[in-house]
């Protein structure tokens, strides 16, 4: 085995990606800072996740964050690995946490000219089984005059600079699109960095699963119930769609990424509006969607064209492969009439 066989000298890290980007694009190099910081936060959320049990960072916190899920201690220190990593890279102004329920402004003197929208840790209530859990982001430029506010975080999904996600399975994998198509990176935990491992990942035209959670059945919308009736007892005698479903966003994405599919959380009775945010869920997932070929919908319009008018805002969402999502389209559309 040659030497480079057992050690390659010349690996492409997200860093080294990002400069290069950075560079076809003319760039300052702000983004690239920015994005190393969301590295250094999501290295060391992965080495706290890893080690929740040992740590004690596991268990209720004792508060609730402001969309009501029940805090758990890895939640807040995530919160605050995040807030301090970017706050500490001067590229940013305004940032937006699921934890927090207002935005936070950075302080003057370290102000950039960068929005973040963050979920610290999507999917937390899986911290006591093991379950995948991630984090997801999403990076816009700030466009007004004037001192930074929380209304320059509500800017359509179309404004995205870059967005990604982090997620802690098996390894750690980060997400990433700058607008240039989507690749990913591994965390190699012997020398700490994200190596490219899938550049210019595309989702299939059409998967073979199913993903949502069919525990609200019965307060499912008509053009759900009948889409999954097609999905489960196919009319033209194929197989019928698997069901798979993590209830962690970042995982249920991410293998609906890899494999194709389709990944739904509608509106139903209980939750009219939806149910995931839009700033920091649904904008970042879509963004990567649209960029790996896929498509990501209201039912009513795309998630990327809505204009948020909260930080805070749910929206429903259904995204996945294109022709599994123009499907579901076509049954929503006959069902709006």
């Amino acid at each position: 085995m040659s030497d480079r066989g057992a050690f390659d000298t010349d690996v492409v890290t997200l860093t080294r990606f990002v400069l290069e980007e950075g560079r076809k694009a003319k760039g300052t190099g702000e983004l690239t800072t920015l994005l190393n910081s969301i590295c250094t936060a999501v290295k060391a959320i992965s080495t706290a996740v890893r080690k929740a049990g040992i740590a004690n960072l596991y268990g209720i916190a004792g508060s609730t964050n402001v969309t009501g899920d029940q805090v758990k201690k890895l939640d807040v220190l995530s919160n605050d690995l995040v807030v301090n990593m970017i706050k500490s890279s001067f590229t940013s102004c305004v940032l937006v946490s699921e934890e927090d329920e207002h935005a936070i402004i950075v302080e003057p003197e370290k102000q950039g000219k960068y929005i973040v929208c963050f979920d610290p840790l999507d999917g937390s209530s899986n911290i006591d089984c093991l379950v995948s859990i991630g984090t997801i982001f999403a990076i816009y430029r700030k466009t007004s005059e004037g001192a930074p506010c929380e209304n320059d975080a509500l800017q359509s999904g179309r404004h995205i600079v870059a967005a990604g996600y982090a997620l802690y399975g098996s390894a750690t994998m980060m997400v990433l699109s700058t607008g240039q198509g989507v690749n990913c990176f591994m965390l190699d935990p012997s020398i700490g960095e994200f190596i490219l491992t899938d550049r210019d990942v595309k989702i299939k035209k059409r998967g073979k699963i199913y993903s949502l959670n069919e525990g609200y059945a019965q307060h499912f919308y008509p053009d759900v119930t009948e889409y999954l009736q097609k999905k489960k007892f196919p009319e033209d005698s194929s197989a019928p769609y698997g069901g798979r479903y993590v209830g962690s966003m970042v995982a249920d994405v991410h293998r609906t990424l890899v494999y194709g599919g389709i990944f739904l959380y509608p509106a139903n009775d209980k939750s009219p509006k939806g149910k995931l945010r839009l700033l920091y869920e649904c904008n970042p997932m879509a963004f990567i969607m649209e960029q790996a070929g896929g498509m990501a919908t209201t039912g009513s319009q795309n998630v990327l064209d809505i204009q948020p008018t909260n930080i805070h805002q749910r929206v429903p969402v259904v995204l996945g492969s294109p022709d599994d999502v123009q499907e579901y389209l076509a049954i929503f559309k006959k069902h709006a009439k």
